[in-house]
């Protein structure tokens, strides 16, 4: 039988890399029966981690969705990678949920990426729950990570304090009941007293929760503050009415290695979190809405692909409106075919059960081999339109170039490629007009690392990953005019063309300008663009390091041409030749493209992170602290901060992150440029 929808829920688990969402994961599914044993992520055992690169490294590098069943009610799942490698498409897979688990790691707390990540979760106005977890370990701090929730602006309310002996976690009082629950074999707990040590902070913990319960309500207030208190009834509606409008976020304590509270969680989300009637319409582009309501019109959000080894590529979509079952035809709204479902699946991970009844609003559910679907298409009644507008995705942060390890399968590599791009949508896969390298952009140098070694291993094919690219510039300063002549004579018919140019540098990012000043038809019309196409093709090559010229203005304003001989080649290649002789007459300089770098880290690596930033020719341009994280502005040159991850990463003991966006382009040091040149003219020789 089908779960009323009154009682579904559809959530997502948010959090930064490592504080255990994947863990957590593994123990609301085992806890609802859904896996019949706890997999450990340093075992690669987890049903959610299944991918050989996620075994390996030991942490999500792509989405995963569950669905599992709790009181008999189906609730649906989504595990959201917290490396900032991979979570460029995390706005497109909230717009797959109704509401957040966010997860924090008991010794660490709130890191500056919590930060990033909580804010993208308040844009969404999606209602939320803090998961604090890892309490097994030896430093963790509940109410510390409880305190820096300030970070976030959110107003905490505590419905659970852990109970530690020594090292070991216990079991948790629960605020509002004011009873303590010690934990059992398997995921279970019985009831005890309070200890002693731990009454007046529970006491003092429950009237603050009380007071944020009734704040969050005026008729609450009204009645706390003429009876003074509130029964327990009264607290649990308006503890739900606070999380439903954002008002509120309560706070659990748990340790999902160690089985401890996933029950209490599960049975919260149950009790707390929104079903898919009670989320808000959703709005297309237009501002047009489309309520939540089965009995609609049927829209469907497809927020992720993923590539299956026997199914081929699934689709995962949320069902917005209406009720799908799997003979569903629906039109897609971005390349209007009709795309006709098929058997819809429940996932756990990578396995599939059919969906056998048919799914209303909030559900999540797979669909294998549609033909022209993709991340971020909306599949709707054709009499009904509606499409979802697709976020703007963050721009890339780094560009390798790639090649394949045997020549001439230089197509296979770009095909390869090709087709991860339909699971990943934050790749960027394009080809280096001057020199014909296949580039690939990502939001890191593991994201790209991993995503060559899944082409390798899916389409057996060996891939090397160059240096990534830097995109300097040449540009020149100063004027000069020079003749451009090309006569060629070798029986026959013969070529000439003669121009004569005046060259000058323009102020940066000017661009190119080519002006014709040929008075008297001393050059004839025809032959006027083919000059400015030799200037244009020789400034693509380069003059010191192979790269574009840039910011300069070309003035043709003289020259000769021969009735017979003359033709657009000859003109085309004298323009080339006057360009390569006004390079050597000017001061050509490289350019080096300088990066705007924002970083956020902890207060205490501040210090550490703007010398490193000097020792890289940054300049600092502003720093701004809140609640114990920095963000620092800079501009920096790219090429000093092409693998700087792995650095932030051990400055910060892995609690910074940091986004970057090409800013300007600014003359390159003479060392820099000296350097640049001579790899450029080894390059040529070994050629």
């Amino acid at each position: 039988m089908p779960t009323p929808l009154e009682m579904q829920r559809t959530f997502a688990l948010v959090g930064t890399g490592g504080c255990g969402k994947t863990s957590l994961a593994e123990m609301l599914l085992f806890n609802a029966g859904a896996v019949t044993r706890m997999g450990a992520i340093e075992d690669g055992t987890t049903s959610l981690d299944y991918e050989p690169e996620e075994v390996r490294r030991r942490g999500s590098v792509q989405p995963a969705c569950a669905a599992y069943l709790w009181n008999k009610n189906r609730h649906f799942l989504l595990d959201i990678p917290g490396d900032g490698n991979f979570t460029g498409d995390m706005e497109c897979l909230l717009k797959g949920v109704d509401s957040v688990l966010f997860v924090l790691d008991a010794v660490d707390g709130v890191r500056p990426l919590s930060k990033k990540f909580w804010s993208m979760v308040r844009a969404e106005n999606l209602p939320a729950m803090i998961i604090i977890n890892k309490l097994d370990r030896d430093r963790a701090d509940f109410h510390m990570a409880f305190d820096g929730l300030a970070a976030l602006g959110v107003k905490p309310v505590a419905l659970q304090v852990p109970i530690r002996q020594g090292e070991a976690f216990v079991g948790v009082v629960d605020v509002l009941t004011g009873k303590a629950r010690m934990f059992t074999e398997n995921g279970g707990s019985s009831e005890a007293e309070i200890p002693a040590d731990l009454t007046d902070d529970v006491s003092l913990l429950r009237d603050v929760t009380v007071e944020n319960i009734a704040e969050s309500d005026e008729v609450l207030m009204e009645k706390y503050l003429e009876e003074g208190s509130l029964s327990l009834e009264d607290l649990q509606l308006g503890l739900r009415k606070g999380v439903l409008s954002g008002e509120l976020t309560p706070v659990l304590a748990c340790s999902a290695l160690e089985n401890k509270g996933g029950k209490a969680v599960l049975d919260a989300v149950e009790a707390l979190l929104p079903s898919p009637l009670e989320r808000p319409a959703f709005v297309d582009a237009a501002g047009a809405e489309r309520a939540p309501d089965p009995d609609g019109p049927v829209a469907c959000f497809v927020f992720k692909t993923l590539a299956d080894p026997f199914a081929g590529q699934l689709s995962i979509l949320r069902v917005l409106s209406g009720t799908i079952n799997g003979d569903a035809t629906l039109k897609n709204m971005r390349s209007e075919d009709t795309e006709r479902l098929g058997s819809l699946l429940y996932l756990v991970g990578k396995n599939q059960t059919p969906c056998k009844e048919p799914v209303g609003p909030g559900a999540i559910v797979a669909v294998a081999k549609l033909k022209n679907t993709r991340t971020g298409d909306t599949l709707c009644d054709e009499k009904a339109p509606f499409a979802l507008p697709m976020p703007e995705l963050p721009p890339q942060l780094i560009t390798y170039a790639l090649a394949p390890k045997e020549k001439g399968e230089e197509d296979k590599v770009y095909a390869a490629i090709q087709r991860l791009l339909d699971e990943d949508i934050t790749l960027k896969l394009g080809r280096d007009e001057e020199n014909g390298d296949i580039l690939l952009s990502g939001m890191g140098q593991l994201h790209i690392e991993l995503s060559v070694e899944k082409a390798k291993r899916r389409f057996k094919i060996d891939i090397v990953l160059k240096t990534p690219k830097v995109p300097y510039r040449e540009t020149v300063r100063g004027k000069c005019q020079v003749q451009g002549r090309h006569k060629k004579q070798s029986g026959g018919r013969g070529q000439f063309g003669d121009c004569w140019i005046e060259m000058e540098g323009l102020p940066r990012g000017s661009g190119y300008v080519f002006e014709d000043a040929i008075v008297g038809g001393v050059i004839p019309r025809q032959y006027i663009p083919a000059i400015d196409k030799g200037v244009q093709e020789a400034a693509a090559r380069g003059f010191l390091a192979g790269c574009q010229v840039v910011d300069f203005r070309v003035k043709v304003y003289d020259g000769s041409y021969h009735t017979v001989d003359s033709s657009e080649m000859a003109f085309k290649v004298a323009g080339s030749l006057a360009f390569k002789k006004a390079m050597e007459g000017l001061k050509p300089v490289l350019l080096e493209p300088i990066v705007l770098l924002t970083v956020s880290i902890p207060d205490e690596s501040m210090g550490d992170v703007i010398g490193d930033l000097s020792s890289r020719r940054g300049k600092v341009l502003g720093s701004d602290s809140q609640a114990g994280i920095t963000e620092i502005k800079a501009h920096v040159p790219m090429s000093e901060v092409l693998r700087y991850a792995p650095d932030l990463r051990s400055m910060t003991g892995g609690q910074g992150f940091f986004t970057m966006e090409f800013d300007h382009y600014e003359e390159a040091p003479q060392p820099v440029a000296e350097k640049v040149i001579a790899e450029h003219q080894a390059a040529k020789a070994a050629e």
